[in-house]
C-alpha cells in the first residue's frame, strides 16, 4: 500500500507545472498537453482517458493577431473534448439511452447513425446527435412517457476552429420536469455549411435563442420563421462571438479622451 502511494506521489510531483522535470526544453504545445492532463478524468484501472484535443489556446482570451493588453499572454491552455463513454453509464442514463434507441429503431432509423456518441462527464449526460435528426430526437425525448423532457432551456453555440469539419456546435439543455432529469444534446456543423434544423416546432421557447445563436455565432437554423438579428444591427457583418472574429473595435470618445480599438493598443506580453 505504501509503495502504491509513493508511486502516486512521484507521478503527481512530475506532473506539476513548473517542476524541474517538466519545463526544460518543452514546446508550448507539449507543456499545454502536460498541464491539461492534470484535469483529465481517470480512466479504467487508474489510466488516463484520451481526450480529443481540438486546440491549444495562448493568452487569456485566445485572440490572435491583436494587441494583448491583459498581461496574460504567456498562458497556454488546451481545449479538449471528452471521448465516448462506455457502458454502464450509471444512474438513469442507461435506461434513457436504451429507450431513445428503441424509439429510433421503431421509426426505421439506425440509432448508430442518429446518435454519434454518448458522453458522461462530470456526472452529466450528453448525446451527440447527427444534425439532420435533431428534430426527431427532440420530439422523442419530449413525448415518450418514460423520458418526458418537456422543457428546453434554450440553445447556444460554441466555436471550435480546430475541430475540422465540425467547427460549429449547437448545444441544447433539456429538462424533464416529470422525472427531474437533465440532459444535454450537442449537434455539430462545418463552418462551410453552418445549417442545423430549427426545433421550435417541438420547443417553441427556442425561438429567441435560435435567433441569438445565429446572430452571434452564425449557425443557421433552417425552418426558423424569422431568423433576424437580436443584439447586433441588421447591417452588421459577421458573427462576433466566433473565435476567429477579429478583435478590432470602434474608437470611442469619452469625456474628451479617445479609447482606441484593442488591436491598436500596446502589447504587454
Amino acid at each position: 500500500m505504501s509503495e502504491r502511494n509513493d508511486d502516486k506521489q512521484s507521478a503527481a510531483d512530475a506532473a506539476k507545472p513548473g517542476s524541474a522535470t517538466a519545463g526544460i526544453g518543452q514546446s508550448s504545445t507539449a507543456a499545454a498537453l502536460e498541464g491539461g492532463a492534470q484535469n483529465i478524468p481517470a480512466g479504467p484501472l487508474g489510466g488516463r482517458t484520451q481526450l480529443e484535443v481540438v486546440a491549444t489556446r495562448h493568452g487569456m482570451f485566445g485572440a490572435g493577431e491583436s494587441g494583448d493588453t491583459s498581461g496574460f499572454g504567456g498562458l497556454v491552455t488546451t481545449v479538449a473534448l471528452p471521448p465516448a463513454s462506455e457502458r454502464p453509464y450509471g444512474g438513469w442514463f442507461d435506461e434513457a439511452v436504451d429507450i431513445l434507441v428503441e424509439l429510433l429503431a421503431e421509426q426505421g432509423l439506425d440509432p448508430d447513425a442518429v446518435i454519434e456518441r454518448v458522453v458522461v462527464d462530470r456526472g452529466e449526460l450528453t448525446l451527440f446527435i447527427a444534425r439532420e435528426h435533431i428534430v426527431t430526437v427532440c420530439r422523442n425525448l419530449r413525448d415518450d412517457q418514460d423520458l418526458r423532457f418537456e422543457l428546453c432551456l434554450g440553445v447556444s453555440g460554441v466555436h471550435y476552429p480546430g475541430d475540422v469539419g465540425r467547427e460549429l456546435h449547437a448545444v441544447y439543455h433539456l429538462m424533464s420536469v416529470t422525472h427531474r432529469h437533465n440532459l444535454r444534446l450537442e449537434v455539430a456543423a462545418p463552418d462551410a455549411d453552418p445549417h442545423v434544423p430549427s426545433v421550435i416546432d417541438v420547443y417553441p421557447g427556442n425561438d429567441w435563442h435560435e435567433r441569438e445563436t445565429w446572430d452571434l455565432m452564425g449557425i443557421v437554423f433552417d425552418g426558423h420563421p424569422s431568423l433576424a438579428r437580436t443584439a447586433m444591427p441588421d447591417d452588421w457583418v459577421g458573427h462576433p462571438q466566433r473565435k476567429d472574429y477579429p478583435l478590432g473595435g470602434i474608437p470611442v470618445e469619452y469625456k474628451g479622451a479617445v479609447i482606441p480599438p484593442p488591436d491598436t493598443r500596446r502589447s504587454y506580453s
